[in-house]
């Protein structure tokens, strides 16, 4: 809560304070709170898609609303779920792991944030206004071309809205850590963590603009009727499929990257000993994002691309199983005759490492062209994705929440709820998904709403949806776990796990808005761990208590993202009922009203843009001797503490 001269702010006051934060520890929150959200109507739509499947003709769902749920479902997990919870740990970690006071941009990463929940909020009104995206999650244009209805229209505009807080934060993440380290903190001194953000960060620069690309031409195609992927008009929907995989497939490695500096940072605290190969698990983070490039066509194996294409990516798909299989070793030695203890984040990242060598060896197995013929649009793919997704980046978000909890909030989630949320979740994995590799070979297509009784599939299907079952029993624990933290509010130390090594955990939770009094000064890997083993464990200063310049709140991030909400929906009735429009658009009601909210929300956009060009918004200074009551108050707090 936010504090006024000791005083709790009141509700307003702390709304206000989180609708224009810029600090960096403030905007983890949203993204935590935002995320945890969509990852909650996320997975509400993978118990429905269960639910329908855990018998055979099952009328539960609709053929049309089976599509449109297991759209969202795609979509929602990968575009507003595992990016933003990312983003939350990102926000709330790395500034302080490169001893920075805040990220290079606050101002963007303020408009990165409500972008993204503008955006994510635009895309599930689809629900209320006619019907939600049925095309899948890759929207291939065959299939969003003649798709009926503004559903397609809200998947392309909710994206361009939420992808630009995207990349938008992806310029900054990366601008952070080559710009703003510590000094000492060369390269090869950087946590795990900070380094897969920042190849991760890379990716998104240069792999969102292809996606971005190939949205608006699909807005073109269906909103003012040009020919970029209808076929009979000279165009060619395989554009579509190469535009979204230049993204998709790097988008894999965007979100797997940071799950993998985070297994790394808990192997680490939790075996007590430094990451083993720390030199080679920097150079892996590196191969795996430029290889990440040149994989995209294996999605596309069954499209005709001939075989030297197909050899080609298949080689190449191969070939970043290499430095992936560099990063499983040196985890299994980091482990290795390490003091472990069974920490719930430590169960999970134990957990992830079978896990996701078995959603690997599938991908492996795909690689291979010719075996993809047969494994292509079926069952098996679903459990490929789900191992890798779930038994990677999910994991790592569950370890993470329980791992950063103490910095995000102050207080530590409880131990005992946490290891049985551990335990239900990887049952239910396992149970869900290790069943549909099986299934993918009898013989099962994936994207089908029901299937006949006596083809075998039955028991297979049931103990799926058991499985997914007892995921959704896992969240609720954990849901209860945190309100129950939250309510009770027990504050917790410095370095709560009692074996911090990185800068992080030298700072006194929670840390100051300023973050550090003094620059600090970085001597080695693992800095923390260092002075310790040397000292005290008080880091040393990089020069003398000085006046810190801080940004300025500022409320324009969330009305320029208000006014492309509203922009958002003018642009996507304008075609309705128009004859340039395709059919599936044309043949709707006109709205003569959706000129006018264009350009109400354009204005409220550019506006807001040239307030902030107009504005001499030159931040603040926190006086030295200001600093140094924060200092003495904080020894004497902590002096009582212990």
């Amino acid at each position: 809560m936010a504090q006024v001269k000791g005083k709790k702010a009141g509700f307003g006051a702390v709304l206000w304070d989180y609708l224009t934060t810029v600090d960096h520890k403030k905007i983890a929150i949203l993204y935590l709170i935002a995320g945890g959200f969509f990852f909650a109507l996320g997975g509400i739509e993978a118990m429905l898609i269960r639910a329908q499947l855990a018998i055979p003709n099952n009328d539960f769902l609709s053929a049309g609303l089976f599509n449109e749920v297991i759209t969202m479902h795609g979509t929602t997990m990968i575009f507003l779920a595992a990016m933003p919870l990312l983003f939350a740990f990102m926000n709330a970690v790395v500034p302080l792991q490169i001893g920075a006071r805040d990220v290079a941009f606050p101002f963007l990463n303020s408009l990165g944030v409500w972008l993204f929940i503008f955006g994510g909020i635009f895309l599930n009104l689809s629900w209320f206004l006619g019907g939600a995206p049925d095309a899948g999650w890759t929207s291939y244009a065959s299939l969003s071309i003649a798709s009926p209805g503004h559903g397609i229209d809200f998947y392309a505009v909710g994206l361009q809205i939420a992808g630009a807080g995207t990349l938008i934060s992806g310029i900054n993440f990366a601008t952070t850590i080559i710009t703003m380290r510590a000094p000492g903190m060369t390269y090869m001194r950087m946590p795990l963590f900070t380094w897969t953000t920042l190849v991760a960060a890379i990716l998104i620069v240069f792999a969102f603009p292809p996606l971005t690309i190939g949205v608006f031409l699909m807005i073109f195609d269906r909103m003012f009727g040009s020919n970029f992927f209808i076929v009979e008009a000279g165009g060619n929907t395989i554009i579509w499929e190469h535009l979204f995989w230049i993204f998709g497939h790097p988008e894999v490695y965007i979100l797997i990257l940071p799950a993998f500096g985070m297994f790394s940072e808990i192997f680490s605290v939790f075996s007590r000993k430094r990451l083993f190969g720390y030199s080679a698990m920097v150079f892996a983070t590196v191969l795996i994002g430029f290889f990440g490039f040149m994989v995209w066509a294996h999605h596309m194996f069954t499209v005709g691309l001939g075989p030297t294409a197909n050899a080609i990516f298949a080689l190449a798909t191969m070939a970043i199983a290499v430095p992936t299989g560099i990063k499983i070793f040196n985890w299994i030695a980091t482990i290795w005759g390490g003091s472990i203890e069974f920490t719930t984040p430590m169960l999970y990242a134990l957990a992830f490492i079978p896990s996701f060598v078995m959603g690997g060896v599938t991908g492996i197995m795909q690689a291979a062209a010719p075996a993809d013929y047969q494994y292509h649009d079926s069952y098996f793919i679903v459990a490929h994705f789900h191992y890798v997704i779930v038994g990677g980046v999910v994991f790592a978000l569950l370890a993470g929440l329980h791992f950063y909890w103490p910095i995000m909030t102050g207080t530590m989630l409880s131990e005992k709820l946490g290891k049985l949320e551990m335990v239900i979740f990887f049952i239910g994995f396992h149970c869900t998904f290790l069943i549909q590799h099986w299934l993918g070979l009898w013989g099962m297509p994936r994207r089908v709403f029901t299937y006949l009784d006596g083809q075998g599939y039955n028991a297979a299907n049931m103990i799926s949806s058991i499985g997914a079952a007892l995921m959704a029993v896992a969240v609720i624990i954990l849901l209860i776990n945190i309100i129950k933290t939250l309510v009770k509010n027990e504050k917790v130390g410095r370095d709560p796990w009692g074996d911090g090594r990185t800068l992080e955990w030298s700072l006194p939770i929670p840390a100051p808005y300023y973050n550090f009094a003094q620059t600090p000064l970085i001597r080695g890997i693992d800095v923390l761990a260092l002075e310790k083993e040397e000292g005290d464990g008080t880091i040393p200063s990089a020069g003398p208590v000085e006046p810190i310049h801080m940004p300025n709140n500022s409320f324009i991030p969330f009305m320029i993202s208000l006014g492309l909400f509203i922009a958002g929906f003018g642009a996507l009735y304008f075609a309705s009922g128009k004859p340039w429009a395709i059919d599936a658009v044309a043949d709707l009601p006109v709205r003569p009203w959706a000129l006018y909210v264009l350009i109400a929300g354009l204005a409220i956009t550019f506006i807001s843009m040239g307030v902030r060009s107009w504005k001499d918004d030159l931040g603040y200074y926190i006086t030295k001797e200001e600093l140094e009551a924060d200092l003495r108050e904080l020894e004497a707090r902590e002096r009582g503490a212990n």
